[in-house]
């Protein structure tokens, strides 16, 4: 069997992927820990976790056409290389101006990573097996966020912050090795013209892009899921019974990535894979108006959780199935990418001024509405489709 047809290559980007979810998992899950550490960032200190994001939201759609011009293959060692080096200068302890510097570098990495990576899994991936392929990529935040809560946090609180960083460092510099020698295709069929790259192409492909109920259709779900999904797994805990605290956030991730490759994968064989991502907004949405109900459910907590992770899975596997050129794949994982760091990044900060004015109950509230504002658009562009 050829290494295109093997899975193993498919394995080997979806673990690069749980390192770069790891950008964002370690500073969310060890949130408390870093404010102990930055005693004096005061308000600024939830820019730790958002400023990540600002490199996806500016330059997503370039990042895909350089992607493109780049090479996949080079465009997603380069990404894990950079992301391993801020790691390892993480881990030498940063005042906390310089710290959030490297988060900015840190995201740049991380949207080479998200734009490459899945382009890569639906070229490499067996064509029967491009759907399963894809849900599991779409897992990655899922695990790393259980991985970091299950074992960042017994690692930080023996050994302090920086032996995370070191160890995600570690990660990602393995990621290097792993992807440089699985004989991922160089990608130089993709050719782009230099009149793309200048400001007024750079203008043109976003509009181009923005505009196409193809391209822009599974990053316009995204920008409602990554709102909700690492803003809640941030600001949810506190919420739920000290006794259950643990469990409950260390199995939501889980549960998600559970749901997304078992009922997710099981449905994408009989319905169309944004029905399935509707549906994941639909449940969602309701599990959030029953922790209103019962707040700090655990149980309510993890349907939510499952809920999401049919939207998570589901939205990868679109991408490829409404985008046959590998060009306007790579545009729509730029996209996609932008649409998820902007969620990301004004997610948390929304939510907990939210929090902050009307407490628990508008926290689900804000999250419900937002759910099923984004199985409505999924809707408005499925008919956009029809018509086209």
């Amino acid at each position: 069997m050829s290494k295109q047809q093997s899975m193993l290559p498919v394995v080997v980007i979806w673990l690069a992927g749980v390192g770069a979810a790891g950008q964002f998992a370690k500073i969310s899950v060890t949130f408390d820990h870093v404010g102990n550490a930055y005693p004096e960032a005061g308000a600024r200190l939830g820019f730790a976790l958002s400023i990540l994001g600002l490199a996806g939201i500016f330059l997503g759609v370039v990042a895909g056409v350089l992607a493109t011009k780049i090479g996949m293959r080079r465009t997603l060692i380069g990404g894990l290389g950079l992301s391993a080096a801020v790691s390892f200068v993480q881990a030498l302890g940063l005042s906390f101006d310089a710290f959030l510097l490297s988060r900015v570098i840190e995201g740049l990495a991380h949207l080479a990573i998200v734009v490459a990576a899945p382009t890569l899994i639906a070229k490499v991936s067996p064509p029967e097996k491009r759907a399963f392929s894809l849900t599991l990529w779409g897992t990655f935040f899922g695990v790393a966020f259980a991985l970091f809560a299950w074992v960042g946090r017994p690692l930080v609180e023996v050994f302090g912050l920086n032996a995370m960083y070191f160890a995600h460092g570690v990660w990602m510099a393995a990621s290097v090795l792993g992807v440089a020698t699985i004989g991922l295709p160089d990608e130089r069929a993709f050719e782009v013209t230099d009149a793309l790259l200048t400001l007024g192409g750079v203008l043109k492909q976003h509009w181009v892009v923005y505009r196409s109920p193809f391209m822009n259709a599974a990053a316009v779900g995204w920008l409602f899921y990554t709102f909700c999904f690492v803003s809640l797994l941030t600001l949810l805990p506190p919420f739920i019974a000290p006794e259950w605290r643990t469990f409950t956030v260390g199995a939501m991730p889980l549960m998600s990535m559970i749901s997304s490759m078992t009922l997710g994968v099981w449905l994408l064989r009989f319905w169309r894979t944004v029905h399935v991502i509707q549906t994941g907004f639909l449940i969602s949405a309701g599990a959030a108006l029953a922790l209103i109900l019962v707040p700090g459910s655990p149980f309510a907590c993890l349907v939510l959780a499952g809920a999401l992770g049919l939207i998570q899975g589901a939205s990868f596997a679109l991408v490829p199935e409404l985008n046959d050129t590998a060009a306007d794949r790579a545009n729509a994982n730029g996209v996609f990418a932008q649409a998820g760091n902007f969620g990301n990044t004004i997610g948390t900060p929304i939510l907990l001024a939210v929090v902050a004015v009307s407490g628990y109950g508008g926290l689900m509230l804000v999250s419900a509405i937002l759910l099923l504002i984004g199985a409505a658009l999924h809707l408005v562009l499925e008919r956009a489709r029809a018509r086209a």
